[in-house]
């Protein structure tokens, strides 16, 4: 049930991202620490045409990654997870951050295992 999220800001050169890549990449990492089945991760990338980074210099772009997963893992497991997947991004936007300012985000998101019935609401 992981869901990896990439937000990033729309002055960044789409064709540059290779957002396919991006997201295949960073699947592939997340599937690849053992932690992740591949069944049921769900990716996608969302571009942000309203925002505002650092001093509102509008040359100054962001890609934020965020991953909400399923509750019961071991934290130290989520750390090194999380440290795997920011490395994965650094290396993907590496050329990208030589000629634009970037700033790069990582954040994983433990969700509470609480279950609805949505029959009901």
């Amino acid at each position: 049930m992981p869901h990896l999220i990439v937000d990033y800001s729309a002055n960044l050169p789409e064709p540059e991202l290779q957002l396919d890549s991006l997201l295949d990449n960073l699947v592939h990492t997340a599937i690849g620490t053992g932690l992740f089945p591949e069944s049921g991760m769900r990716a996608r990338a969302i571009r942000c045409d309203h925002y505002r980074v650092g001093n509102g210099d509008p040359d100054n772009g962001f890609i934020n990654v965020s991953m909400r997963v399923g509750a019961g893992r071991d934290l130290a497991d989520l750390q090194s997870a999380g440290e795997q997947i920011f490395e994965t991004l650094k290396q993907h936007t590496a050329a990208l951050m030589q000629r634009q300012k970037v700033a790069l985000s990582c954040e994983m998101r433990e969700l509470a295992p609480v279950k609805f019935n949505f029959k009901n609401l």
